[in-house]
C-alpha cells in the first residue's frame, strides 16, 4: 500500500516537472500568456504580489509551483501544487501569489471550461449510472490525482505539437473535464451547467448580473428572473457565491471601477459612476472597506508596481 502511494506521487511529480519545464519555455519571464490551446493561459511570477482584483470564470487553475489565495465574498481559498481549484460560475475575487521567489517561482496555468463540453460529457457520465457528491459552494479545493495531473499534462504538451492541437486539444480537455467531474469536488461544476438545479437557477441569477451590473437591482424581478422564490434565491445565492445578490452586484461594481482606473485611467468619481454609484462618497467607503485603501491611493500603488 505505501509503494502504491509513493508510485502515485512519483507520476504526479514526474507530470508537474514536465509542465513546468513547458510553462517556462513558453514563458520566460513573469507575466501571463494565452495560448493556441482554446482556454488555456499560463501565468508565472517570480516574487509574491499584492492582493489584486479578478473575475473568475468557470474554470480548472493548476498551480505547478507556489501557492495562491483566493478571497470570494468571506471565504477564503488557499490552493498549491498538491491541490487545483475550480470555479463553477462567474465570481469576482481578491487573489494573492504567496511565497513566490526567483529560485521557486510560482507556475501555474487556467483552463477556461468549455460548459458545453462539460454539459455534454456530464450526460454521457450520468448515463453509467455515476452518483455525484453532495453540491456546494461554486468554488472549491480540490486534490490532485495522478490521473489528473497526467491529463493536464498531456494537454500543456500540445503546445510543443502546434499541429496536433486541432485534432487532440478538445479530446484532452474532456478527460481533464472528466477527471473533475467524477472527482469530490465536480458536483459543483455538476449543479452550475444541469438546467433545472437550483444551482443552474442562481447561475441564471448571476448571469443577468453580470450583464446589468451598473442598474438598480431589484430582488423580487431577480428572483423572477431565476425562477425562485425570494428567500430561496438568497439561500442558494449564498451558498454558492458566499455573497447575497447585494453583494455580489456591489463586489462587480468595484472591480470593474478598479479596471477602469488601472486599464483605462478613469478617476474615482468617473469609474463610480460608470458603474452605477449615485454617491462617489459611498464609492470611496465601499472601495476602501474591500480592497483596503481609497481609490486613488490604490491604483497608484497598482501602477507603481506594474509599471
Amino acid at each position: 500500500m505505501h509503494a502504491a502511494a509513493v508510485t502515485a506521487t512519483e507520476e504526479i511529480e514526474r507530470a508537474r516537472h514536465r509542465m513546468r519545464e513547458l510553462v517556462e519555455r513558453y514563458l520566460p519571464h513573469d507575466g501571463s500568456l494565452a495560448t493556441a490551446i482554446p482556454g488555456l493561459s499560463l501565468h508565472r511570477r517570480a516574487s509574491p504580489m499584492q492582493p489584486d482584483s479578478s473575475l473568475y470564470e468557470p474554470s480548472f487553475a493548476f498551480i505547478i509551483k507556489g501557492m495562491k489565495r483566493v478571497v470570494v465574498g468571506d471565504e477564503t481559498y488557499l490552493y498549491d501544487q498538491d491541490h487545483f481549484l475550480l470555479t463553477a460560475v462567474g465570481l469576482p475575487t481578491i487573489v494573492q501569489v504567496l511565497n513566490a521567489s526567483a529560485s521557486t517561482p510560482y507556475v501555474a496555468f487556467k483552463l477556461d471550461i468549455d460548459l458545453d463540453l462539460a454539459r455534454d460529457l456530464i450526460a454521457e457520465v450520468d448515463q453509467l449510472g455515476y452518483v455525484p457528491e453532495a453540491n456546494g459552494s461554486g468554488m472549491a479545493v480540490g486534490p490532485v490525482t495522478p490521473e489528473l495531473a497526467s491529463a493536464a499534462m498531456r494537454l500543456i504538451d500540445l503546445l510543443a505539437h502546434p499541429g496536433d492541437i486541432p485534432i487532440l486539444a478538445r479530446s484532452l480537455q474532456r478527460e481533464v473535464i472528466y477527471r473533475i467531474v467524477t472527482g469530490p469536488v465536480g458536483s459543483r461544476l455538476r449543479h452550475a451547467i444541469q438546467v433545472g438545479t437550483q444551482t443552474n437557477r442562481v447561475s441564471t441569477a448571476i448571469r443577468w448580473l453580470r450583464d446589468n451590473f451598473d442598474q438598480p437591482i431589484r430582488i423580487e424581478a431577480l428572483a423572477s428572473i431565476a425562477g425562485m422564490g425570494e428567500s430561496t434565491l438568497h439561500h442558494h445565492f449564498r451558498a454558492l457565491t458566499a455573497m447575497s445578490p447585494l453583494q455580489y452586484q456591489k463586489h462587480l461594481r468595484l472591480h470593474e471601477a478598479r479596471r477602469l482606473m488601472i486599464a483605462d485611467r478613469l478617476d474615482a468619481g468617473s469609474a463610480a459612476l460608470r458603474v452605477g454609484y449615485e454617491s462617489v462618497t459611498q464609492f470611496n467607503r465601499e472601495y476602501r472597506r474591500l480592497f483596503g485603501a481609497p481609490p486613488k491611493t490604490d491604483v497608484r500603488t497598482i501602477l507603481e508596481t506594474v509599471f
